[in-house]
């Protein structure tokens, strides 16, 4: 023990362009570093600026404050005898660099640019800078003349250099620079350099950070080494949530974290290490002999030692010791990292709180616990003490003495709750509704929105001299859904109307209004399972990027850890729109009207966002995967159903309501999932599943639409859902449908066919209706046609893929089916398709 250097990294709330609130959490944690006796101070990238400035970096301005603000850090006296590593952007020769400015008593030492940038998922940063691709190349930088006046220098590096101290040597790198497969640390590391330092602005995302802690412990635990990482923490003004979780590590061992999820605006994280330990951990020949063949860094030379002088002899300074890595559980990551990423943007925003209109499902019970637990958080942060959530508080509440006593007494001054019903609302629905925001403490109303939706109708009757109805009522589809959408879009209107005005009807000073808080989930979004501008248009969704399975285990994870035991109910409840009139014998369902289960869409859109996969790619893995759920022709509908609903659903995401970013395969069109909004059929896709199932289903080259002799005896069964929708082959050679459910395909077989008449033979199970209930029957999509009441049919040519006319021809009576051969085969039913 020899070298005993006490090294600070920290995190910063830090909010983009706010240059003067940046300046000021930048000088707090440089203040709290020299009072741990740090002499090295790491920070956030682009800490000055604020991370996400996104296009506000291709403004002149942004450098210019940049610039000034990094001069008061060089006048400030309390900031001398530390080395500072600080975030900035710089202009090089009219090219802008995400770089890292090194200083020490008023000099800069090196300007450090990013080797390689972030150019994926919600980063674009080669939209507003160049990476520094010249490894180990240094130049000279002009610096602007305000700083010039103040460090006496015209001149100062700038590339690819380390910096030298009296006992040690340290090196850059910045956030991305750590995830690539040539991380600079390791070329640094044979070069001598034991000290790393990574500035980070990295993003939450649900199940995340052991994957970025992997790969920093990595960073040294081959070639050794100290190793600081720096991150923000909050939100900075985006869909974004940057999670902390700043820690030291020595030799893969970890000796210091910050915390994760936190409303502390600065938090800095020291250790005290031993210099001598990098030495003797890197002692192996097999080391020495790759250190001699390694490249050469320039080193920038300071008159300063990072280790404590008689720090031996010092009893009173000891190493920080190793200790175990904190992870959050993805639950109480839903709990607390969509909780403070809303108080940032209530109190940034200035508004008087939030309005969630709650229809006592789980995914508006799922928004509203997560504004209970921020209130749980705030309360806890004023009892500790905290100043600056306190005034924050204060400001929201529009009251200068208001101290919370505890959650619910918070959640009824800011968070405002309403339970829109209709005649189609049950009383479950609004029972829980009630009883949620009487235990988390919101102001709730209730209040029925059939008035307003009459006066809708009746204006449309009045000037079309139509009457629309819904399915269950003898309406046609249009009807029925032009009625479901009416219902949740005049819910969006009042929810603005209320929450614009309830700050005045409960006499706050000065008004105010409040942000509506959304509630569709990242499933709804990617397959389109909502209305356009209905409630899931607010102003900020805390759920947009989390499944409905996690939301589901948060929610049961509240009931225990909140003392929340009314969440069980909705545990309990199916998911339901309440679009539609409950009758005796239907009530609606989301999976049911989906197609498709919720843990389904979450496999789809991780193969399709993740993983990257089309049609054929989805389909050629489901296959293996599902294998033991169902065949390859079942895998291939269910495939087909997802694309057909993404694709015509893919416009919505174009004004979905911004965000909580928290899942890989979040569909939000405007910053991360960027794809087209108008699709054509992926027909290239699924002629080769088709091509490759024929293969597969005949073996020995079975003619696949003629079949038998006899006529069609090979159909598969469609697509099973939650209530699955079952088709069996009878003698008569038509299919026997019962069950419920949208949609189906039938039948696939008919891949060679010119000219087909497809028969469906109705049989409903003891309650169901056949014309209420199998509301839809695909024959696979493009041209639509209606058939009846509430039957929908959606039809192709199997042979060329082109469009064609879906006539129906009658209700009952002789059906034929040709093949190619031109051989009918008669049998009788009670609905008939022609397609020709």
């Amino acid at each position: 023990m020899g070298h005993l250097t006490t090294l600070a990294t920290c995190q910063l709330n830090q909010w983009a362009l706010d240059f003067e609130g940046n300046l000021e959490r930048i000088l707090l944690s440089i203040k709290k570093a020299k009072e741990a006796k740090a002499t090295l101070r790491v920070g956030p990238e682009l800490e000055i600026t604020g991370y996400g400035c996104l296009d506000h970096f291709l403004e002149a301005d942004t450098f210019l404050h940049s610039w000034e603000m990094i001069g008061r850090i060089l006048k400030n006296p309390g900031c001398r005898d530390i080395i500072l590593d600080i975030g900035a952007p710089v202009v090089h020769r009219n090219v802008r660099y995400n770089s890292r400015i090194v200083c020490f008593n008023g000099k800069i030492l090196l300007i450090r640019p990013k080797l390689w940038l972030a150019n994926d998922g919600n980063y674009r940063e080669m939209r507003y800078f160049t990476p520094w691709s010249r490894e180990g190349h240094v130049e000279e930088y002009y610096l602007p003349r305000i700083i010039q006046d103040i460090v006496g220098k015209v001149k100062v590096p700038i590339g690819d250099a380390v910096i030298s101290t009296r006992d040690t040597c340290l090196g850059c790198e910045s956030c991305e620079e750590l995830f690539t497969p040539s991380a600079p640390h390791s070329a640094m590391s044979l070069n001598g350099v034991e000290i790393f330092t990574n500035s980070s602005g990295s993003h939450h995302e649900l199940r995340k950070l052991n994957t970025r802690y992997d790969l920093i412990l990595e960073a040294t635990r081959k070639a050794g080494g100290i190793y600081l990482y720096a991150n923000q923490q909050g939100c900075d003004g985006d869909r974004l949530y940057y999670d902390g979780s700043a820690m030291i590590v020595i030799n893969g061992t970890i000796v210091a974290q910050g915390s994760q999820f936190s409303l502390n605006d600065v938090e800095v994280i020291t250790a005290t290490l031993d210099l001598e330990d990098v030495r003797s951990f890197r002692s192996a020949p097999s080391r020495g002999l790759q250190a001699l063949q390694a490249r050469s860094y320039q080193r920038i030379e300071v008159d300063f030692g990072l280790s404590a002088e008689g720090s031996v002899l010092d009893t009173k300074i000891k190493p920080s010791e190793a200790r175990a890595p904190s992870f959050h559980a993805p639950e109480a990551e839903i709990a607390y990292g969509p909780a403070c990423w809303l108080w940032d943007y209530l109190r940034r925003s200035r508004q008087a709180g939030f309005f969630v209109p709650l229809s006592g499902g789980i995914d508006s019970c799922a928004t509203a616990v997560i504004v209970y637990s921020m209130c749980r958080l705030v309360v806890e942060a004023c009892k500790a003490g905290d100043e600056q959530v306190i005034k924050d508080v204060r400001a929201v509440c529009a009251d200068e003495t208001y101290s919370p006593e505890n959650p619910q007494d918070l959640c009824n001054r800011i968070f405002h709750t309403c339970f829109m019903g209709s005649t189609n609302s049950s009383g479950e629905t609004r029972s829980r509704a009630r009883n949620l925001s009487t235990a988390i403490g919101a102001y709730h109303t209730d209040l029925n929105i059939d008035s307003v939706v009459s006066a809708m109708t009746k204006l449309f009757t009045a000037v079309t001299n139509f009457v629309p109805r819904f399915r269950v009522h003898g309406g046609d589809n249009a009807s029925n859904l032009a009625l479901q959408n009416i219902q949740a879009r005049l819910r969006m209107v009042i929810a603005y109307l209320f929450a614009q005005l309830l700050p005045t009807v409960r006499n706050r000073p000065s008004g105010g209004s409040l942000l509506v808080l959304g509630s569709a989930n990242v499933d709804e979004l990617l397959r389109g399972y909502l209305t356009k501008y209905d409630c899931s248009s607010a102003d900020i969704n805390p759920i947009g990027g989390i499944s409905k399975t996690d939301l589901k285990a948060f929610i049961r994870w509240a009931a225990t850890n909140f003392n929340l035991p009314i969440l069980d109910d909705f545990i309990n409840a199916t998911p339901t729109a309440e679009l539609e009139p409950i009758t005796g014998d239907y009530v609606q369902s989301d999976e049911v009207d989906m197609g498709m289960t919720y843990d389904e869409l979450c496999v789809f859109g991780r193969l399709r966002k993740v993983q990257k996969l089309g049609p054929w790619g989805m389909w050629e893995r489901l296959v293996h995967e599902w294998r033991d759920k169902m065949g390859p022709r079942e895998v291939y509908e269910k495939v087909r159903r997802f694309f057909w609903y993404y694709a015509i659903n893919r416009h919505k995401a174009t004004v979905i309501t911004p965000s909580y970013h928290a899942e890989q395969y979040s569909p939000d069109d405007n910053r991360y999932d960027l794809r087209p909004f108008l699709y054509p059929i992926f027909s290239v896709a699924y002629n080769k599943i088709e091509k490759a199932l024929s293969k597969y289903e005949n073996p020995k080259g079975t003619d696949s639409v003629a079949g038998k002799e006899e006529g069609i005896q090979d159909l598969d069964p469609p697509a099973r859902a939650a209530d699955s929708l079952r088709c069996q082959v009878s003698q008569g050679n038509h299919g026997t449908i019962s069950g419920r459910t949208e949609p189906v395909r039938y039948p696939y077989g008919l891949t060679n066919a010119k000219h087909v008449i497809v028969s469906y033979a109705i049989r409903a199970p003891v309650g169901f209706a056949a014309t209420g209930d199998f509301r839809m029957l695909h024959v696979p999509s493009i041209s639509r046609n209606k058939e009846g009441p509430g039957v929908e049919l959606v039809a192709e040519d199997w042979s060329t893929l082109q469009p064609v006319v879906v006539q129906p021809q009658s209700t009952s009576g002789d059906v034929a089916i040709w093949t190619r051969r031109n051989r009918p085969e008669t049998a009788t039913a009670t609905r008939q398709i022609w397609i020709r």
